[in-house]
């Protein structure tokens, strides 16, 4: 098979921990045929969506890892599976390409996770869809909501809806100290709309990331679990990842999202658990490939490639 990933550029990726380098090594060991291309590579031309795609070739060499043949447009129906791997911000430039995404779908290409997909399922916003889940949440550019919100809960995060890594996240105690600067940060000045979520005292315990694939629950977590005086658990924020089997809270909600997510074109997911209330639903680049299968042996890699072969 001919597997074309839609990612940032490969000179950056971190191998030791890249689930989209975790997931190409899985494809090429099985024989598939391995192509990249980024964003900028993509164009609507004369109807039809096409791309400057390379071929890879991987070289074992984790510090010089790939090598990449001369780009070529093609149209993206020539691959059997587009996966994408484009990190947020998800902003009006990502909105366009899953708008040229869909136009290729329509066109007979295969892509994963599906873009209307994507672009349905604002992973901040998505959990009010599985509100049984979720800790008391709020989402406004009204200053005054987001006052009274902490005024009844006195303990709570403000967070944008468009970020990733844990940027821009604050939690604010019963003091208030600083509530009226975050806010007027956040919102910019009542435009843009911010989550608030009561504070859940289970982040010492971390910020747990629950894969599904096809479907299906992968039976190992990482639990990211937030160091020294900061509150965010996020691996990029200098989270410590600890991998573990998951609850049973955790299989609950997993299992019940699951076939939901899947039915409407997410392949892979990342679901965000803090203790028992689900705060996130990843659905652009989902990780934590790599992590998991080095302090569990579970093949999430594995799991994912047989998922994409079946589709």
């Amino acid at each position: 098979m001919k597997f074309a990933f839609l990612a940032d550029p490969l000179d950056h990726f971190k191998t030791y921990k890249d689930t989209t380098y975790a997931m190409m090594v899985e494809a090429a060991r099985r024989g598939h045929a391995i192509y990249a291309f980024q964003q900028k590579d993509m164009a609507l031309e004369g109807g039809t969506v096409t791309a400057n795609v390379s071929r890879i070739t991987l070289t074992g060499d984790p510090d010089d890892w790939y090598r990449a043949d001369a780009p070529e447009a093609v149209q993206l129906t020539a691959f059997d599976a587009v996966v994408v791997r484009k990190d947020p911000p998800f902003n009006m430039e990502y909105i366009y390409l899953t708008y040229l995404l869909e136009l290729a779908e329509r066109q007979g290409a295969r892509v994963v996770n599906r873009p209307q997909a994507i672009r349905s399922h604002n992973e901040k916003l998505a959990i009010a869809q599985f509100s049984q889940f979720t800790s008391p949440t709020l989402v406004t550019s009204d200053a005054a909501r987001l006052r009274a919100f902490h005024a009844q809960h006195k303990d709570v995060i403000l967070k944008p809806l468009d970020g990733m890594g844990g940027t821009g996240i604050f939690r604010v105690r019963e003091d208030g100290m600083n509530l009226g600067a975050i806010i007027e940060t956040l919102t910019a000045n009542g435009v843009h709309s911010i989550m608030a979520q009561r504070f859940i005292p289970d982040i010492v315990k971390g910020d747990k990331r629950v894969l599904l694939i096809g479907g299906q629950v992968v039976p190992f977590c990482l639990a990211r679990i937030p160091q020294g005086t900061e509150v965010r658990g996020n691996l990029a924020a200098g989270g410590l990842g600890v991998a573990q089997p998951i609850s049973e809270r955790d299989r609950e909600i997993g299992e019940t999202l699951a076939p939901v997510l899947f039915e409407r074109g997410l392949l892979l997911v990342g679901l965000d658990v803090i203790g028992n209330y689900l705060t996130e639903v990843n659905v652009t680049s989902p990780t934590c490939f790599q992590e998991i299968k080095q302090q569990t042996g579970f093949d999430v890699a594995g799991m994912f490639v047989d998922a994409l072969e079946k589709q």
